[in-house]
């Protein structure tokens, strides 16, 4: 069946456009999907659940605001593995097409806000460092849990209401405008307007890791000229590295994993696609869904406080009583993982 011929005979807004956008035609295609959908999606909804039972299970992980906004990343990405996995291999893979344009526009839209709410949380745990690093005598005034709570609460209200506008009526059909060769229904405005949006959020991401890895250079450079001034300034400039280091290895992982759709988005909007495209931008797509899988391994193995913690979880499943030997070297790996990562609560006193 010849998908550009459906989409130039069939009404923009009927309900046999979404075969336009079944781009997969074979049965490997198809299986392909569905297994690295189940894959990346199984280990997402597990490891994130994880970090989220880890952090809220300790008061003193739950207390931080840089753990409340890891902990609403990974809320984010458990919604977006969800809800991608379930709408996504039912388009493209069993080739659902028993739904209506707002039903799609629905699902569309919780994909877009669960999508954008952790592309945000990573932009709040970059300017939670950014300003732990930049003002750290300062940091527990400005960056209360009452302020971080309600930066998150705004972060959602705020992806939840973009999202939903083309289900709210920005939306080709509604407007009898262009619409998207990417997505059903979606405006091409709006879709500029969303690919604008994630530029803009990135660019920010970037400002504030760029100042983070500038200071935490600074802080070894400082260092290594005194290195008879030890404590607190030490434990600073390991939390500085430590940190830049892992907030650095967040952002590359998201770049690489959201460049190829961005690339194909903003392509879409101003040249034709073609079916061999489509394919590649499907693919490409379950790259975001790698991306939510990998956040979590991130924070395990760069976390001491969250590794250990996990350690322990685990331990608990083990039936040799192996923890009475190792928990003195974790407890001490647990303290000084604290030491290294309040270090902004005890700049306050210095």
């Amino acid at each position: 069946m010849d998908t550009c011929k459906i989409y130039e005979n069939a009404s923009k807004c009927s309900a046999n456009i979404t075969e336009c956008f079944m781009v997969l035609s074979t049965q490997a295609q198809r299986i392909s999907i569905a297994t690295l959908c189940g894959l990346f999606g199984t280990l997402c909804i597990f490891e994130n659940s994880l970090v989220l039972y880890l952090i809220f299970s300790s008061p003193r992980t739950r207390r931080k605001p840089s753990y409340l906004f890891i902990s609403s990343l990974a809320l984010a990405d458990i919604l977006a593995s969800i809800i991608f996995v379930c709408s996504f291999v039912n388009f493209h893979v069993f080739k659902k097409t028993d739904f209506s344009k707002e039903m799609f526009l629905l699902q569309l839209g919780g994909v877009n806000t669960s999508f954008s709410a952790s592309l945000s949380s990573l932009l709040l745990t970059a300017l939670d460092r950014y300003i732990s690093i930049s003002k750290p005598s300062q940091y527990k005034l400005l960056m209360t849990r009452k302020r971080a709570w309600t930066a998150l609460g705004v972060l959602w209200v705020t992806c939840a209401t973009i999202a939903s506008l083309p289900l709210l009526g920005w939306n080709c059909c509604m407007l009898d405008s262009t619409c998207s060769e990417l997505f059903p229904f979606v405006d091409d405005n709006y879709l500029s307007s969303w690919v604008c949006l994630i530029m803009v959020l990135l660019g920010c991401i970037i400002y504030a890791y760029s100042h983070v890895l500038w200071r935490a250079h600074q802080h070894v450079a400082y260092m290594e000229k005194h290195q008879g001034q030890v404590g607190k300034q030490n434990t600073r400039m390991r939390m500085d590295v430590m940190l830049a280091k892992t907030l650095v290895m967040v952002l590359t992982v998201l770049v690489l994993c959201w460049s190829p759709v961005l690339v194909l988005m903003i392509y879409s909007i101003f040249a034709r696609l073609s079916n061999q495209l489509r394919k590649v931008f499907a693919f490409c797509s379950t790259l975001c869904l790698l991306n939510s899988m990998v956040n979590p391994i991130i924070y395990a193995l760069r976390s001491k406080e969250l590794y250990s913690s996990m350690r322990m979880f685990f331990s608990r499943f083990r039936r040799k009583p192996k923890t009475s030997e190792e928990s003195p070297e974790e407890a001490e790996s647990s303290h000084r993982s604290s030491m290294i990562e309040t270090v902004c609560e005890d700049t306050q006193g210095a």
